[in-house]
């Protein structure tokens, strides 16, 4: 019997581990260790940050979801890997720390014959003075939607916004990304054009002045250095379609930015021309940049071997080529297949847990050094994806033999689809629906753009809000596992 663990029960970890039970049945065991009781369809967090949804729409407990599939379900924070045992066992295996009532600190070791690190991000709140606590957490000036307490907290105290700007008070609302090296730009976004929304709806959009402040270089990069879409027969840019939506709601922005220090309500800022300034707000809404959640790699005598299995920000070295280039040699090929560690093959990763070769966004830096560019995404659709392929190639290696051929799930030959929201309502509402190919642009297959035109494109209206709502229940039905959950796509 062979075991396999998974660290993380997000959506690339819960995927992995859900298809890994039912393809592996009860002949083995399938682990999971992930701190959360609850699974959290974090898409959906927008609207429980605006109060179209209560945290209950967008969570569910775990523990019943692996108690029917027959996964051993532990409640604990990985701590460190152990990839060669310790001195008296060759046997690979895991530190954990539960944070189970009840048994909360308590350790244990976990061993494994196969091991998947999907922890997801660190939330790194503290790399911007005043957007943490300190403590790791969110700082008392902001307020967050990147989990679903974050997102109750943020829709309190949007609504005393509203309350004030119908009391005659006019508010400033302040947008984006809290740091020079942010992803998620795709989240802030769905959030800032929620809140025009509600503030339309309560009547108080013109004592409402909302402002964008983000990372990119152009409007609409969302991580992955922009994109063309086909649009009447025409490649219209992202940037287009992004600057004339903010035009169009009336929404400023501040592009190039880098925050570097939130006080009450004030932030400062750096952009990529070097020069400075400061934004005063009300309320703002600040995505934290991510790093990997820390764990640490030991070798039999107990030496630390964090830096072999782990690149600097924390995530796990995968099948890609991490040689430092300039952005002009950068190649599709560099990015992973399989998501194998190259030292230790029956380690992988996937989701926001591995390591990606390097931006996709063209890197830039103000004339000070500081870089100011969207660090790669690897959420939604590609985290679904990857972990399924990294699920079945465990799979045909536990029951084909560990040389059976891995399975492929390249984001530079992947394509995506994303529906953003900009304003929630069953007949006002409305969606960005976007498809792309590939999310990693590979300009020596597809000269100019990088992409495929063909499966490229993008749309916005009622249309793509009802596709975003019906998405909403059906992953949420598929990671409750209920019947037919494995026909409904990643």
């Amino acid at each position: 019997m062979a075991r396999l663990v998974v660290m993380g029960g997000g959506v690339s970890g819960h995927t992995a581990a859900t298809f890994a039970k039912k393809w592996l049945g009860e002949g083995h065991e399938v682990v999971v260790v992930t701190p959360n009781s609850q699974w959290n369809w974090i898409p959906s967090n927008i609207w429980v940050g605006v109060g179209q949804m209560t945290k209950e729409d967008v969570i569910f407990p775990l523990a019943p979801v692996y108690n029917k599939a027959g996964i051993d379900y532990r409640q604990a924070r990985a701590v460190s890997i152990h990839p060669n045992g310790k001195a008296e066992s060759d046997t690979p295996y895991i530190t954990i720390e539960y944070t189970a009532k009840g048994k909360e600190g308590t350790t244990e070791e976990v061993s494994y014959d196969y091991l998947i690190n999907a922890t997801g991000p660190k939330l790194n709140f503290d790399a911007t003075p005043g957007l943490g606590d300190g403590k790791g957490g969110i700082g008392e000036h902001t307020v967050s939607v990147c989990t679903a307490d974050h997102a109750v907290h943020a829709n309190l105290e949007l609504q005393q916004i509203f309350a004030k700007a119908k009391a005659g008070q006019r508010q400033k609302i302040v947008v984006g990304t809290g740091h020079g090296m942010c992803t998620c730009q795709g989240a802030a976004f769905e959030y800032i054009f929620n809140i025009e929304h509600e503030a339309n709806k309560a009547g108080v959009r013109d004592m409402v002045d909302i402002h964008w402040i983000s990372n990119e270089s152009f409007l609409g990069d969302f991580g992955i250095g922009g994109l063309h879409m086909k649009r009447g027969g025409y490649a219209a840019s992202s940037r287009l379609f992004a600057e004339s939506l903010y035009a169009e709601r009336g929404i400023p922005w501040t592009i190039g930015a880098h925050v570097n220090k939130v006080e009450e309500g004030k932030l400062a800022y750096e952009l990529l021309d070097g020069s400075t300034g400061e934004m005063e707000f009300d309320f703002a809404m600040l995505i934290p940049p991510f790093a990997g959640v820390g764990l640490k790699a030991y070798d039999k005598d107990g030496s630390d071997i964090t830096a072999q299995l782990f690149a600097p920000n924390g995530f796990l070295k995968v099948d890609a080529d991490y040689t430092a280039k300039p952005y002009e040699e950068w190649k599709a090929s560099d990015w992973p297949r399989t998501y194998q560690n190259p030292d230790f093959k029956n380690i992988f990763a996937c989701g926001i847990a591995f390591a990606p070769p390097h931006l996709i966004s063209k890197p830039m830096s103000s004339p000070n050094g500081t870089p100011i560019n969207p660090t790669p995404p690897r959420t939604g659709m590609p985290s679904g994806i990857i972990g399924k392929a990294v699920a079945h190639s465990i799979c045909d290696m536990i029951q084909k033999g560990e040389n059976a051929p891995l399975h492929e799930a390249s984001m530079a030959e992947m394509g995506a689809a994303c529906v953003a929201s900009a304003g929630k309502g069953l007949t006002t509402g409305t969606a960005a629906a976007l498809t792309v190919y590939p999310v990693v642009p590979d300009f020596d297959k597809y000269p100019g753009l990088g992409r495929d035109l063909d499966y490229t494109f993008g749309e916005i209206g009622l249309a793509g809000h009802w596709i975003k709502h019906i998405l909403h229940h059906m992953f949420l039905y598929k990671a409750k596992m209920k019947p037919g959950w494995t026909l409904i796509p990643e």
